[in-house]
């Protein structure tokens, strides 16, 4: 299963985006502590493909996606 979430990024003057906080529906924000890789690659939990970033929250790995301009999250 994915989620599209809000996320809060930073982009260089290279065009490489770095994705610094989710934010949930309800305005939970969480940082991201650690981004590990950043690859192009499909969601096997919702067939979504996109940048996946491997990434860190809260001591816990998860992938998130840049699909387009819209972000999503598997759970």
């Amino acid at each position: 299963m994915i989620k599209y979430i809000s996320v809060i990024a930073k982009m260089s003057s290279t065009g490489k985006v770095s994705p610094l906080s989710i934010i949930w529906e309800d305005g939970r924000e969480f940082s991201i502590d650690k981004i590990i890789d950043c690859r192009p690659k499909a969601s096997t939990k919702g067939g979504g493909k996109g940048l996946r970033y491997t990434v860190k929250i809260k001591g816990q790995e998860k992938y998130l996606f840049l699909n387009e301009y819209l972000w999503f999250i598997e759970l």
